[in-house]
């Protein structure tokens, strides 16, 4: 398995945990739940969400902007943009 197959493998694992975590979140609205539970849980979901958005870009940024671009930018340039992407989406 490719490291690209690999890396699809865990993204989509990490769609279904969140998946899991947003029926939840469904269950706990429909059964009248405690509020606190219920906001817990939609943190959870958006720190979840936040993350793979991250990765995502994070893998957008060195295949297609340093690797595979026709007009690269500099692995330098790359990593500083990760780390704004990832300081953004905290």
């Amino acid at each position: 398995m490719s490291l690209l197959e690999r890396e699809k493998v865990k993204l989509v694992q990490r769609v279904r945990r969140l998946r899991g975590q947003l029926d939840a979140v469904e269950r706990l609205v429909g059964a009248d739940e405690d509020c606190g539970g219920q906001l817990m849980l939609l943190a959870a979901v958006r720190g979840g969400v936040n993350g793979l958005m991250g990765e995502i870009m994070e893998t957008h940024i060195r295949f297609h902007l340093v690797d595979g671009a026709k007009e690269q930018i500099a692995p330098e340039l790359a990593e500083d943009l990760i780390d704004l992407v990832r300081a953004y989406l905290k």
